[in-house]
């Protein structure tokens, strides 16, 4: 046996990009901690670092190629699933076409460096454009708004938490998220700052999440009212001539026509809807109008929903017309190594929203991609266009993606189906053949988004830490030798590390001599300094101006204006949110026992009010209906969530019929996405509306 060794690498969990300090003795870990040297998270870790190992160690992975036969599934080599999968794709394409071919791309791929870099060439050699990912369900409107406002859909920018005074929330929870489009690990350390400084933290949610028990203030909202309260918050500022641009006032187009367009919304005017009072909305907008620093964040709660393009767009709109984008202490944009935004510059390129509509619902096809809520539609529907066969990698969307039962019948209806994965799941069940890829501890990690998205500059690289046996192979090598196959071509032996050095050289610190060799001598990472103001410098519009008022964002107004002349009140008596939960990330960490061990999280939030006019007690089981399906699930009656609201922890209920999670399917809980309805997006942006879900409560027997 060896001595016991040390090893420094990024947690790729979550979005916080954690250092973490793992002791090992041959293949086995002694101790996963905080890396106290990691220059950015300076040893914070959360709950979910630990399952790390639980990942490698899983007796339910997949490490080889298997195949569904009449027998069940067996495992084959490699050879034979690349030969057979090349086989059935190219002849399903040559006899439905092209698009009878689709691809769905999970929330992990941003997570590894090599999945990140290798799928471009990958949906590129398959030459269909029927592609949704993850990004469709809880991103969209950010990629959206920044395409329309700042030239390119990556150019994001994150609260620059560690300067400002008043940091304003709208609908997300970086307590447990510790950031989501904002890398912040510790938040809850660097919010006890802001406070510690004198500022203020506000947080805006129909939940009193727990980062709204840490607050300064709380503001319960009525569920997809968050533009009416950012509307009228512009509308005060604007009356109070509190308006200034900074930097930014020769920079900017659209100026008078959003001043005209917050005139109709003053807090008077949209507090009954909104759920807040009028004078609240009137204070909250002069307090962070006269902060000396202070940024609106908005998130998944306000990005979710019906009107998430309004949100974000509003939520940047607030930010510069009160002096806070790009200026420290507001809205900043990272300065990355490796910059994803010039390595693949946008401008001058023809825009691509609404270049096609989905077969079925005509939804809107923006960033290469259509709305993955009509994903199970183009399966099911009959006609030219089908999609015949799938190909997903590191998804489960049967369990992520709204209408989850229909989409079950869709995958299980296809001809074809292949699986990029480790587990079979909820949704790999129904493949075909399975190819399995690596977990985090054998692979390379370079977070190439998060970078991107981090509130302070840093970079670090970390090699794997125990090597792949022989009959591996890593996610990034399968696509590449699909892609050859597909493309007929020889493979490309063009490596991620080839990659990220390419974008080290180019990139803004290039000048400090960032490459991989420099990264390895520094394995806690490089702390490359505090956010700057740079926009001017990487802003992609076409007249390197802001646009302020897009035409798309004006056009899709008056569906918010019918929205709040409409009684929210149906035949439904609530409305569901989701919700996070520490020990949990999306439906990929639920097959460890180290994070689903102790007392049911996956439970209903129910108002005390509600619960004794409904005659229910904590506890209890009831059925949960909507317009699209039913489950039955434990309350937890809790004033934290407001009257007329309900909340289930999304990624949850992974138990059934050729399931093998084994860990799983002993704490499965209750899948929200059986209650989703896949008609309900955002029209703007496509983006799924998995919050405020109308539903009603009913007291089982």
């Amino acid at each position: 046996m060896s001595a016991i060794q040390t090893h420094y690498r990024n947690c790729n969990i979550c979005e916080a990009m954690c250092g973490l300090e793992i002791q090992y003795q041959d293949k086995e870990i002694i101790s996963i901690k905080g890396d106290q040297k990691d220059p950015f998270s300076k040893g914070h870790i959360c709950p979910k670092a630990i399952a790390l190992q639980d990942f490698y160690h899983d007796p339910d992975r997949l490490k080889k190629p298997v195949k569904k036969t009449a027998d069940g599934w067996v495992e084959i080599s490699w050879e034979e699933a690349f030969d057979e999968v090349t086989t059935r794709i190219k002849a399903i394409q040559e006899k439905y076409g092209k698009n009878a071919v689709g691809t769905y791309l999970g929330n992990p791929n941003v997570h590894k460096a090599g999945n990140s870099l290798m799928l471009p060439n990958f949906i590129r050699a398959l030459k269909s454009r029927n592609r949704y990912s993850a990004s469709s369900i809880d991103q969209l409107p950010h990629h959206f708004v920044s395409h329309y406002m700042l030239g390119h859909g990556s150019l994001l920018p994150v609260p620059d938490i560690d300067h400002t005074e008043f940091l304003l929330i709208i609908g997300g929870n970086p307590m447990v998220s510790n950031g989501s489009m904002m890398t912040c690990p510790d938040f809850a350390h660097r919010m006890k700052s802001i406070k510690e400084r004198g500022g203020q933290v506000v947080v805006i949610d129909p939940r009193r999440t727990e980062t709204a028990k840490k607050a300064t203030k709380h503001h319960f909202i009525k569920p997809e009212r968050d533009a009416l309260l950012l509307l009228a918050m512009i509308h005060v500022i604007f009356k109070e001539n509190l308006d200034n641009l900074q930097h930014l006032e020769d920079h900017v187009n659209g100026l008078d026509e959003v001043k005209s367009i917050a005139q109709a919304y003053s807090p008077e005017v949209v507090a009954p809807s909104a759920g807040i009072a009028a004078e609240d909305i009137r204070q909250l907008a002069l307090d962070f109008a006269k902060a000396e620093k202070a940024c609106c964040y908005s998130r998944m709660g306000a990005c979710t929903q019906s009107f998430g393009g309004l949100n974000l767009w509003l939520t940047y709109v607030l930010n510069i017309i009160s002096g806070n984008f790009d200026q420290e202490g507001g809205y900043m944009f990272t300065q990355p190594a490796f910059d994803i935004v010039k390595l693949n510059s946008r401008k001058n390129r023809p825009d691509s929203y609404k270049k096609y509509a989905s077969r079925v619902w005509e939804f809107p096809y923006y960033n290469g991609e259509f709305p993955v809520a009509t994903l199970a539609d183009e399966i099911l529907t009959s006609g030219e266009g089908q999609i015949k066969a799938m190909v997903s990698v590191a998804g489960n969307p049967v369990v992520t993606t709204p209408n989850a039962d229909q989409l079950d019948k869709a995958f299980e209806s296809l001809e074809f189906y292949v699986a990029v994965d480790i587990y079979i799941n909820a949704t790999t069940r129904h493949a075909d053949i399975i190819l399995p890829g690596c977990t985090a501890l054998e692979i390379a990690q370079y977070d190439v988004s998060f970078h991107n998205l981090a509130v302070r500059n840093t970079v670090k690289y970390s090699p794997p830490l125990f090597e792949k046996e022989d009959y591996q192979k890593d996610d990034w090598e399968i696509l590449q030798e699909l892609t050859a196959r597909l493309s007929d071509k020889p493979i490309q032996r063009m490596t991620p590390e080839m990659m990220l050095e390419y974008g080290f050289m180019s990139g803004p610190h290039k000048d400090k001599g960032i490459n991989l060799q420099k990264l390895l001598e520094n394995p806690h990472g490089i702390d490359l300094g505090p956010l700057q103001t740079c926009l001017l410098d990487r802003i992609e519009t076409s007249d390197e101006k802001i646009s302020l008022a897009p035409e798309a964002m004006l056009e899709d107004l008056p569906r918010l204006k019918k929205a709040m002349q409409e009684d929210q009140q149906t035949s439904f008596s609530h409305r569901l949110i989701g919700r996070r939960l520490l020990r949990s990330h999306n439906s990929w960490t639920q097959n460890s026992y180290r994070l689903v061990k102790g007392r049911n999280e996956c439970t209903l939030l129910l108002h005390p009010e509600d619960a004794q006019a409904k005659g229910i007690e904590n506890g209890d089981r009831v059925e949960v209906i909507s317009a699209v399906g039913k489950v039955q699930i434990e309350v937890e009656v809790s004033d934290e969530i407001m009257p007329g609201v309900v909340s289930i922890p999304q990624g949850w209920g992974q138990a059934g019929k050729g399931i093998r999670l084994s860990v799983a399917e002993g704490k499965s809980g209750v899948n929200m996405n059986k209650l989703t309805d896949h008609k309900r997006i955002d029209q703007l942006t496509g983006n799924a509306a998995v919050n405020g879900v109308p539903v009603n409560i009913l007291v089982t027997e």
